[in-house]
């Protein structure tokens, strides 16, 4: 919180989360509102870390302060939703993000894909890129596509994420974009324990390192993954695909939130690539209910956001 230097006598402050009363890489929060003038602070939802939960309050309480907690706590969560995810879990909170036509397919059989959705989707995606401390795909994707995975905002704004590539095997190409551009952001190439390790100097040292993590049935475990990128202080992950991963980020239970993009297009075959590669349950009650569905529309297309009900 930036120092308010007494400017402030008898106001009140609104706040979505308990101010902290630690030293952490900034000085109390707790501080800088007594040394303000504040009289009354309203607070939408106590800090969940089980180390400083309800400090922050009492501390102002016991400073003759007047606290209000609970004030609109649902909406107060899902604003907070990737701190509490990560405070909690020790995880990042993860969304799952999908473009795909109106009978249900990301890309044809070729893996052609650009472009399902209009511009105004695209603009919307780089705003959650803008958000979310890292992007994932799989090196499937990066073979396909070669995407950048960066953030270009009108006005060239933004801030680019972590790039994260899942590729077990270490296959990624020398030329790829997301090793070679010029970014602000790093690349972190996630290998198998074990994997061949061709000679990595053309890119390495250039915004881009390695980590290993298990490996389970031939693929990354998921799970190992997600808790080393928390343990990183990776706190929000978009996963932008293909198949593979977001089929098996869902059978893993690790996706916290959906944001799927339905096209005015047809395929009219069945051999294109589905949102979710991987086997899926037999019977449809065991198939993922999701909660909380809101719709929004850009021009002809449809964005679907969605919770899981886990």
């Amino acid at each position: 919180m930036r120092r308010l230097e007494n400017r402030c006598p008898g106001d009140t402050l609104y706040v979505t989360l308990e101010p902290c009363n630690h030293v952490g890489k900034t000085p109390p929060c707790t501080r800088a509102i007594l040394e303000s003038g504040i009289r009354r602070v309203v607070v939408g939802m106590k800090d969940p870390n089980p180390r400083v939960t309800g400090g922050g309050c009492a501390f102002l309480e016991a400073h003759g302060l007047n606290v209000t907690v609970g004030v609109l706590e649902a909406e107060c969560r899902r604003l907070n939703e990737d701190f509490l995810k990560s405070v909690t879990d020790g995880r990042p909170f993860v969304i799952a993000k999908s473009a795909m036509t109106l009978d249900g397919w990301i890309a044809t059989s070729t893996g052609h894909s650009k472009w399902i959705t209009n511009e105004e989707s695209r603009a919307f995606v780089h705003r959650l890129r803008d958000r979310v401390d890292a992007v994932m795909v799989g090196i499937g994707t990066i073979l396909a596509d070669d995407p950048s995975l960066t953030t270009r905002l009108k006005r060239k704004g933004g801030r680019d994420p972590l790039r994260i590539v899942v590729d077990t095997h270490l296959r990624i190409p020398r030329n790829a974009k997301v090793v070679t551009q010029h970014s602000s952001a790093d690349t972190l190439i996630v290998t198998g324990e074990g994997a061949e390790r061709p000679d990595l100097g053309p890119f390495l040292g250039n915004r881009v390192s390695t980590i290993a993590c298990p490996v389970r049935d031939g693929r990354i475990d998921l799970t190992a993954l997600m808790k080393k990128l928390g343990e990183m202080s990776v706190m929000s992950i978009l996963v932008e695909g293909g198949a593979a991963i977001t089929g098996s980020m869902i059978r893993e239970k690790l996706i916290d939130k959906f944001y799927i993009f339905k096209a005015p297009r047809l395929l009219g075959g069945d051999d294109g690539i589905s949102m979710a590669a991987g086997p899926g349950p037999k019977k449809m009650e065991d198939s993922m209910a999701l909660k909380e569905i809101r719709v929004r529309r850009f021009g002809d297309d449809t964005l679907i956001r969605a919770y899981p009900s886990y």
